[in-house]
């Protein structure tokens, strides 16, 4: 098959442009699949292991992967149809409500959409037709379903992170971000630096100030985007997660004991580096 007529129409930019956001759209619908199964997965999991240890027989309830089983309202079962799935104009056409027994669907499911459909676009924007732009897509995805994974949870699944690492490598085996030695360096600075102040403040205060997953989310971020990057992310999301902490504490009125997840701070900020990353740090240099 000749796919170099597609490829000379996605060269046109507002045509690339419009089809990422389109794609966006879509794969937005699945990451909310993504966001509201994998969690349950890892949970069925571990009860397995957990009765596989003990000796117990192991929980033979219906087992749920990103495939299966299909779609329903968690309320009254209602199977979602194809026209109840389309992206955004569903929600809008049936008043945020299931077709079924009129509950709530939450906004979470077009808001992850819109999300993912305008960073698409932007990416799209910023580095035009060609891997570069195939690798910012899947960076912006798998940060997109993590941000709201940890933000419901406060779990960053290895099944993400990880493998988020070593594309990130294999993407910089050609410099398509960054060179390589930036890119493995990155990798190990990103988990060491959250490492260090992990443990740093665990000795400090005897308590637990992130989790593990954190680190690997760091080091992903570092071996897309270089160690150069690392402190702009780092300055980025602890800024931004001082500035919501605080705002959920006074206007929430959210105790100060209850934990806040720091991997929606970290993927924003790596999203905002990817795409304005070197203007910002060469601003800053020009600025001092």
């Amino acid at each position: 098959m000749d796919l170099q007529p597609l490829a000379t129409l996605l060269a046109i930019p507002w045509v690339l442009v419009t089809s990422s956001a389109l794609l966006g759209l879509l794969v937005g619908s699945f990451l909310n699949v993504v966001i509201h199964r994998l969690p349950k997965m890892m949970e069925h999991e571990w009860l397995c292991q957990c009765a596989e240890f003990r000796g117990e027989p192991v929980p033979t309830n219906e087992s749920v992967s990103l495939v299966s089983p299909r779609s329903r309202c968690p309320q009254c079962g209602h199977a979602i149809s194809a026209l109840e799935n389309i992206p955004l104009l569903s929600w809008v056409f049936l008043g945020g409500k299931c077709a079924g027994c009129n509950a709530p669907i939450s906004p979470r499911y077009p808001l992850v959409e819109a999300i993912t459909g305008i960073i698409s676009a932007s990416a799209a924007a910023y580095f035009g037709f060609g891997w570069a732009l195939a690798g910012a897509l899947l960076l912006c995805w798998s940060l997109i379903a993590l941000t709201f994974i940890d933000a419901e949870t406060q779990l960053l699944p290895d099944s993400i992170t990880l493998p988020l690492l070593w594309a990130g490598l294999g993407f910089n085996l050609s410099g398509t971000f960054t060179d390589l030695p930036s890119a493995v360096i990155g990798a190990m600075a990103g988990y060491l630096a959250l490492w260090s102040v992990y443990w740093a403040f665990k000795l400090v205060t005897g308590k637990e100030g992130m989790g593990y997953g954190d680190f690997k989310l760091l080091a992903a971020l570092g071996a897309w985007l270089g160690w150069q990057m690392l402190p702009l992310i780092i300055l980025l999301s602890s800024l931004v997660g001082a500035i919501v902490g605080v705002a959920l504490i006074v206007l929430a009125r959210r105790g100060r004991q209850v934990p806040i997840p720091f991997g929606p701070y970290l993927a924003t900020a790596g999203l905002i580096a990817l795409i304005w990353g070197k203007m910002l740090t060469q601003a800053y240099l020009r600025m001092i």
